[in-house]
């Protein structure tokens, strides 16, 4: 039988080819071949649908099984598409009450991040400035500007800080002064210098100085802090211009503040941010002085260029705005007791009964102008060159301070005139017999005389439409400057009323009975009764933002005049408080210590590392 009869065409179906069976044999391969021919390569199987077609081997990839569950979901989700919102909504309710509690919480979790929107991606940069204008605290503002680079680049528009700046009342640049350009050590003579308090160190003056022979030995006793490190000591001695000598022991720390002007509201708002937050706990002391003879402190005065103090010594000390000592002026007999500066010239009076006219640039006296009888007690300036001046004689004096002349005696007071202010033309005196008076300078005529007080006058405040007075009656009162009627008297002191400053409707006022009150002038009421001082109140100051009390107890208070709290304590040890004054960024005290009068300037300036922005 042949082997053709194996694919019998008679055959209705093909059968596959047998291989023939080759025995295992240890001949080699060489033989084997020899031996047995190769077998044929066996046909490829047909399929089931006819000799035409082969088998397909299924694919083992997952991406090409086709799952059930999955085309079920993809139906679910493009028939829920063309549903209408009542469907829609229908079905999910139905849904979700099929839901367990896992199932749920599963639902909030997924849900949730997808109904946040961030407004400020979506929103116009003008309404996402308007809703931080509404923004107060600035450490929200900076929270909000670490949320993300858009949020950063909106809070970081000068809009939002201008509102912000407004708002707290944060106007105009504060380092408009000259930054003096003062190593540590250089001092001007003529200076003791002493290392800070707390280090005691004795000074021997050079035995061959012509005027000096005296021995000065120097031990303070520790204030409370004094942030000040200690400058290399020398001592120096000058003569006056009257061939006195005059000596002071000074510590002088130049001011690390930076000289950079606030060039954006931003800049301004951070270093104004800086100052105030110093005000509640910082400060830095950058001068301290102390005469090296008794002096009582009659007058202090601080302005953009300089610090003038006078004492019943007959001294008057000027100081840079920063507190170092560049001339002591000589020239009055006994205590001066009124001084005024006016840009580079200073106007004083005293127990001589003269008036003196300095250029505080060289030190030196232009004039002495000749008229009162008695004490010069205060002085005023209405513009650069007329000064009015009063004085126990009981009357008044407006000097041209150029050509030397007295251009009006005031005469209508009974007793000695206490006190003076001025605003504009006009010019509102106080006087110890009970009355207060108002002046035109340029006419010398009187307008109004203010009767109703029982007592002497010792303080009044004028802002050119209202004049407070304070007595020692204990009472306040609140005339009209037009037409000299009372509108209010002030109750509540139970002692001489001797400090006053009004700013626009507010009050405040500080008697010898140790309280400090502060006075809401448009309802003519008490907003704020400061427990101040132990003893009598001696000076005080306030703007804005804070009021400075200083008290016969040797402290220094700190207030907010919004709220009335009791902010601090300045770290200042003394036995009575004479002056203060304090801008911005630093507060000048005069005081008693050891009988010996003291000088502090305590700056609250930003630093140079703070301005990293």
């Amino acid at each position: 039988m042949h082997g053709s009869g194996l694919l019998s065409s008679s055959s209705s179906t093909a059968s596959r080819p047998v291989p023939v069976p080759v025995p295992l044999s240890n001949h080699s391969p060489a033989s084997h071949s020899a031996a047995f021919p190769e077998p044929p390569t066996p046909a490829p199987s047909p399929g089931p649908f006819g000799s035409g077609f082969f088998y397909a081997q299924p694919s083992q990839s997952p991406a090409l099984v086709e799952d059930p569950y999955s085309t079920s979901l993809a139906h679910l989700a493009r028939d829920f598409s063309t549903l209408a919102r009542s469907q829609r909504e229908a079905l999910l309710s139905a849904l979700l009450d099929a839901c367990d509690t896992s199932a749920l919480s599963f639902v909030l979790a997924y849900v949730s991040p997808l109904l946040k929107k961030d407004p400020f991606k979506v929103l116009p940069n003008e309404i996402c400035l308007r809703i931080l204008s509404h923004v107060d605290d600035a450490r929200t503002l900076a929270r909000a500007a670490q949320v993300s680079r858009r949020w950063a680049s909106v809070v970081s528009d000068d809009i939002t800080w201008k509102g912000l700046c407004e708002r707290l009342h944060y106007k105009k640049p504060l380092l408009d002064r000259e930054i003096l350009p003062t190593a540590p050590g250089h001092l001007s003579p003529p200076f003791v210098h002493t290392p800070a308090y707390g280090d005691a160190a004795a000074f021997s003056l050079p035995q061959n100085s012509p005027n000096v022979t005296t021995m000065i030995s120097v031990s303070s006793p520790p204030s409370s802090t004094t942030p000040l490190t200690a400058i290399p000591i020398s001592v120096t001695s000058t003569t006056t211009h009257n061939g006195e000598l005059s000596m002071m022991e000074s510590t002088y720390l130049p001011v690390v503040a930076s000289n950079i002007r606030p060039w954006s509201y931003r800049t301004l708002f951070k270093q104004r941010y800086m100052v105030d937050s110093a005000w509640l706990n910082g400060g830095v002391v950058t001068a301290r002085h102390v005469t090296t003879d008794q002096g009582v402190v009659t007058c202090l005065h601080l302005t953009k260029k300089y610090v003038v103090v006078a004492l019943d010594n007959s001294r008057i000390h000027v100081f840079t705005s920063e507190g170092r000592l560049i001339h002591t002026l000589t020239g009055h007999v006994m205590g001066v007791w009124a001084i005024m500066p006016w840009d580079d010239t200073l106007v004083s009076g005293g127990c001589d009964r003269d008036v003196r006219v300095w250029d505080l640039k060289t030190g030196r006296c232009k004039m002495v102008l000749h008229g009162h009888t008695s004490t010069v007690r205060c002085l005023k300036m209405s513009d650069s060159r007329t000064a009015i001046s009063g004085s126990r004689d009981a009357s008044l004096r407006v000097w041209d301070i150029e050509t030397g002349t007295c251009k009006h005696v005031l005469l209508g007071h009974q007793a000695s005139v206490r006190c003076l202010e001025v605003f504009g033309d006009i010019c509102v005196s106080g006087s110890y017999d009970t009355t207060a008076k108002v002046w035109s300078i340029s006419r010398g005529v009187l307008l109004h005389t203010l009767a109703g007080h029982f007592s002497q006058i010792y303080a009044l405040a004028f802002d050119g439409v209202k004049i407070a007075t304070g007595s020692l009656d204990t009472s306040v009162r609140i005339w009209s400057a037009e037409s000299g009627q009372c509108f209010a008297v002030l109750q509540g002191h139970t002692s001489l009323v001797g400090q006053l400053q009004m700013l626009g409707d507010t009050l405040v006022t500080g008697s010898s009975d140790g309280s400090t009150r502060v006075w809401d002038l448009k309802g003519m009421t008490c907003v704020h009764r400061l427990a101040a001082h132990d003893n009598s109140v001696t000076t005080l100051q306030f703007d804005e933002h804070r009021i400075v009390t200083g008290g016969s107890d040797g402290r220094v208070k700190v207030w907010d005049i919004k709220t009335g709290h009791h902010i601090r304590d300045l770290p200042c040890t003394y036995e009575a408080v004479w002056r203060i004054a304090f801008e911005d960024e630093k507060v000048v005290v005069l005081a008693s210590r050891h009988n010996r009068t003291h000088m502090e300037v305590i700056s609250f300036a930003p630093q140079v590392q703070d301005w990293e922005l």
